[in-house]
């Protein structure tokens, strides 16, 4: 296959992914009964032995993949990716690479199933994460430096790779994290893996972590647009950590992350939030209060986010008074500082034929000369009472362009 169909092959396969937007991730695991983040079983040393035992003490509530699907669909998320092992080792599926998973432990049945049964129902897209990195198997480190070793890790990890491929349907995304500690994809055999996931599940995307670039890029806790011509998906805690963790308290606003949306919209990229549910599986209650407004104010506003967008940074500047994302001819100017009755945009070198409110679609008056736009008649203070950000779509004649001076472009 020339490099030219390569591109149109992934093109039609991502084509869902990048109209798609807002996906949402769930870390949960073993970690999640320490409650002092995933990473707690490295960072306290905690030894194998000891942190095996809470494979035996876990006893997750009833079904709770429902409620985590059911709130994704009503915050306006499309796909969901669950942590199916994370570095800790512990498998989340009816696997017969070990015996240190779910269903042969505590739980006593296949929480992927359930997920992908879950997300079935409320109609999302099902991603996997997967760690290639693994503290609890016994070459996972030896791997760097003895050949048999790496040899019965890999057979280990593909072989896991595979079921998860193999016995749920169709799954849309496969999420590869820390490729550690081998060095490259040569070493990884990331072709070929990568490979096997393509041959059983034609037309799944698979992200960077393997050492290969593949479909998308995964900005951690940073939302920022990669290379031009490249989907991206920014990865984001809610609170600061993956995994449950009750002492976190600062979380994120119903506002801060609409300012992501905006930031991953206006870049081409995504936007992937995590939850980290409790061990019963129940959600934090802040996490759900705020995505029923990030939800709410998505069914009112959510043309300005989903579907196929410009990066903003080819055609317009960010102001003191909002932020914009753009698709072809039509622009939407997110106020999130409303500036009272009248709103000046310089700049603009592109006739404006329209202005509106984008919901509820009332007009609005304009006035256009060659380097400033001027809208008039807004009320004095900010209409969107569920997040203070007040989107208003304008129309342009072509694609709109903005230049101003560089001491006047807002860096995002």
């Amino acid at each position: 296959m020339t490099d030219a169909s390569k591109q149109c092959d992934r093109d039609q396969r991502i084509e869902w992914f990048v109209k798609a937007r807002f996906g949402l991730f769930v870390h949960w695991g073993l970690y999640s009964l320490l409650g002092r983040h995933e990473w707690v079983m490295n960072r306290e040393r905690i030894p194998v032995e000891e942190y095996e035992k809470l494979a035996d003490a876990w006893r997750p509530g009833p079904f709770p993949a429902r409620e985590w699907a059911k709130l994704a669909r009503s915050a306006g998320m499309k796909y969901a990716v669950l942590t199916t092992k994370h570095h800790e080792g512990f498998c989340l599926w009816d696997t017969e690479m070990t015996d240190y998973n779910a269903v042969r432990h505590a739980p006593g049945r296949d929480l992927v199933r359930e997920f992908v049964d879950a997300c079935r129902e409320e109609g999302l897209r099902i991603g996997f994460y997967h760690s290639l990195m693994d503290w609890h198997h016994p070459d996972g480190v030896a791997c760097l430096n003895d050949e048999s070793a790496r040899r019965r890790f890999l057979d280990y990890i593909q072989g896991c790779i595979r079921e998860l491929c193999t016995n749920y349907g169709k799954i849309d995304i496969f999420w590869h994290d820390v490729a550690w500690p081998l060095p490259d994809a040569e070493a990884w055999e990331s072709e070929k893996m990568n490979g096997m996931i393509r041959e059983l599940q034609p037309g799944i995307l698979i992200n960077n972590r393997s050492k290969l670039p593949e479909d998308f890029g995964t900005p951690e806790e940073s939302v920022r647009a990669a290379e031009p011509g490249r989907a991206w998906e920014a990865c984001m805690t809610f609170n600061g950590s993956w995994g449950y963790m009750p002492s976190a308290i600062d979380w994120h606003s119903a506002r801060d992350v609409l300012h992501m949306l905006r930031k991953a919209a206006g870049g081409r990229g995504n936007l992937l939030l995590n939850i980290g549910p409790a061990p019963d599986g129940s959600i934090p209650d802040e996490a759900i209060e705020r995505l029923a407004t990030v939800g709410e104010w998505l069914s009112k506003n959510g043309e300005a986010v989903y579907g196929l967008t410009d990066r903003i940074d080819e055609h317009l500047q960010n102001v003191p008074t909002g932020r914009w994302t753009l698709k072809g001819r039509t622009a939407y100017f997110w106020s999130h500082r409303w500036p009272g009755t009248e709103l000046t945009i310089g700049g603009l070198q592109t006739p404006l034929k329209r202005a509106s409110y984008l919901d509820g679609g009332d007009e609005i008056e304009f006035e256009q000369t060659d380097d400033r736009l001027v809208l008039n008649g807004l009320p004095e203070a900010c209409p969107d009472e569920l997040a203070s950000i007040c989107v208003l779509k304008m129309e342009f004649e072509d694609p709109p362009r903005q230049v101003l001076g560089r001491g006047c472009v807002v860096i995002d």
